[in-house]
């Protein structure tokens, strides 16, 4: 099927019954493994890499492997770069054809973070691509980045920030974490009911690793469209592979390959059958 932007799989505005599942892949294997999920599931999806995972995945060689990964996929699926902070690594995203970028500048004042915002929205709309972006800020790490704590989003910057800079998609900070959960997060849900209310700019929750089912179901129910998931996917996998480990003693390099491909899937179709509309 071709490629298609992430704002095609979002739902009307006013239709909170399911959320795209935003899946980070850092190789070949982990990409065939969302997307034989999502087919098995018949449910589309993003596959998206962060920024911060670079160093281990390079953009100019991930990039066309995510691409043609999509291409084939027999469901609709977008490719996302995911927490892009420099204009470089976007300008690369969107010359190897990504369908979508997210601009990270929550470290900035509001001021400068719409203003960067608005150049990356003008560059991406011209080539046809979308924009996500963040407002407050989500805590934990975001791969090789510095760990920072909970800023959560005000109504009236996010209100600001969606009228000023007309982007497609907007993270917002409603108690979660990037990785793994030391404690249990507090969601401020009514934080999330109350700019729902009053954007109409689709919402995106990250740091989904951790959340339990009722979670996500009740961020789903107050207006998000869109859930990242990249920790658990990691963790899914490196499970699988410490199993071959322990069965296999002998094991051969495409076995961990394997490995990694059903460690992504079954994590993918787990998280898909929560994000999906109620029977």
């Amino acid at each position: 099927m071709p490629l298609v932007k992430m704002t095609e799989l979002f739902a009307a505005h006013e239709d909170t019954t399911f959320a795209v599942g935003a899946f980070n892949v850092s190789n070949m294997e982990m990409a065939w493994g969302a997307i034989q999920a999502a087919e098995e599931l018949q449910t589309p999806l993003i596959l998206q890499i962060a920024e911060g995972r670079l160093r281990y995945s390079p953009l100019d060689l991930l990039g066309p492997v995510m691409l043609a990964a999509a291409k084939r996929c027999k469901v609709p699926a977008a490719v996302h770069l995911d927490h892009g902070g420099t204009l470089e690594t976007i300008k690369l995203a969107l010359s190897l054809g990504f369908t979508s970028v997210m601009f990270d500048g929550s470290k900035y004042p509001l001021e400068e973070n719409i203003r960067r915002t608005r150049e990356v929205v003008e560059l991406a709309h011209a080539q046809g691509a979308a924009v996500e972006a963040e407002i407050g800020r989500v805590g934990g790490a975001e791969g090789d980045y510095k760990s920072v704590d909970v800023l959560v989003t005000s109504v009236d910057e996010a209100k600001k920030f969606a009228e000023e800079t007309g982007v497609d998609a907007l993270a917002v900070a409603i108690g979660t974490a990037h990785g793994n959960y030391t404690v249990q997060p507090k969601l401020r849900i009514d934080r999330l009911k109350e700019i729902f209310d009053a954007i109409k700019t689709p919402l995106v929750l990250h740091g989904g690793t951790g959340l339990t089912e009722d979670d996500f179901k009740n961020c789903i129910a107050n207006g998000i469209k869109k859930i990242n998931i990249a920790t658990a996917s990691y963790d899914n996998s490196a499970k699988k592979i410490r199993e071959v480990c322990s069965a296999k003693p002998d094991a051969k390099f495409f076995d961990f390959s394997d490995a990694v491909v059903r460690g992504t899937c079954e994590n993918v179709k787990r998280h898909m059958k929560i994000f999906k509309r109620d029977a």
